[in-house]
């Protein structure tokens, strides 16, 4: 009798403990696959097979009569990246966008974007998102430059917020301390490879004279020009280009049209053009990945179309129910 008891007790002990991890495990929070798991190399293949053909073709085209928007279209994804993600939220186009923010006043690329938007839309109606037209003529844009290939996977939404104040608050604007670009980069998931890496994209395109104005004459209200400036590079050609604030020059003076590490070797001279360009070089934390991506061509190579790739993936809509397919680049759909 008392064996009989004992087997019911342990029968019983087993069942509730049973019921316990069942409850337990119900009561876990199911965790969610990462929204830019959800891309894909094949995203488009049954949908649009011809899209990433169509928006290389446009790029090549546009780039054919205008070179220097290699550089505009890889910066318009990068400010679209670094404000609430991959979303296109940068081309949205009304009062208070992050398109009219102070920060974006020089952007340039739009046009291209919305000539390919408009070529796909004929062909593949509400099919292929502002997102990824973005995110792939970025890297057609680099490859044009002679930069590196990359696979780009697809599938990113559209979002449908866009704030001007938001823009100005994160963007870069060429000022800023190396802590806090680090701190910026790590809140996107990018690290300080990453940041070094892509820094390296100044190695084409320009920057308007205001973007450096503080470092030629009164530098920290000091009334003398950033030391950290190369005095031949500062006297003889920044002052002289320099007439006005919406004057332009190439964020590389040694080889502006070529993707390659000279912007790395440019450093070492003091050649840097923005106060967070020398930066690179002037900080411990930053400055031997400066010297490994500049010595080493292929690393750089490497390296810009992995964090290209990974910047790419930044904060993505790839739910369904998260953002949309915009019909209109410029605007939410109706």
């Amino acid at each position: 009798m008392k064996m009989g008891v004992s087997i019911l007790f342990a029968l019983l002990v087993l069942t509730l403990e049973l019921f316990m991890s069942i409850n337990a495990s119900a009561a876990k929070p199911v965790k969610q696959v990462p929204a830019e798991a959800l891309l894909s190399f094949r995203h488009y293949m049954k949908t649009c097979p011809q899209a990433e053909g169509i928006i290389q073709q446009k790029v090549v085209d546009w780039l054919e009569k205008d070179f220097t928007l290699a550089a505009a279209i890889i910066r318009l994804h990068f400010h679209d990246c670094v404000v609430r993600g991959c979303d296109a939220s940068i081309l949205l186009n009304h009062p208070g966008s992050e398109r009219r923010a102070f920060a974006s006043y020089t952007l340039r690329g739009f046009q291209v974007m919305d000539d390919i938007k408009a070529e796909l839309e004929r062909q593949c109606p509400k099919t292929v998102s502002c997102a990824d037209i973005l995110t792939a003529a970025a890297r057609d844009a680099t490859i044009m430059a002679g930069g590196p290939f990359w696979e780009v996977p697809f599938g990113r939404r559209d979002g449908k917020i866009s704030i001007a104040r938001e823009a100005d608050e994160i963007v870069p604007q060429g000022h800023e301390n190396i802590t806090a670009l680090i701190q910026l980069f790590n809140e996107k998931g990018l690290n300080m490879l990453d940041l070094v890496t892509l820094s390296g994209a100044h190695t084409i395109g320009r920057s308007t004279c205001f973007a450096f104005k503080q470092r030629l004459a009164n530098f920290n209200g000091t009334r003398k020009p950033d030391p950290s400036l190369n005095s031949m590079y500062l006297n003889f050609f920044l002052k002289r280009n320099c007439r006005k604030d919406s004057d332009f020059v190439f964020l590389d003076a040694i080889t502006p049209k070529t993707f390659d590490t000279q912007y790395y070797t440019n450093l070492h001279k003091k050649l840097g053009l923005l106060s967070t360009d020398q930066l690179l070089k002037s900080d411990v934390r930053t400055s031997p990945f400066v010297d490994a991506l500049g010595s080493q061509p292929s690393l750089f190579e490497s390296q810009f179309a992995a964090s290209m790739v990974k910047l790419g993936n930044v904060q993505v809509l790839t739910r369904p129910n998260e953002g949309e397919i915009r019909v209109n680049c410029n605007f939410v759909n109706a």
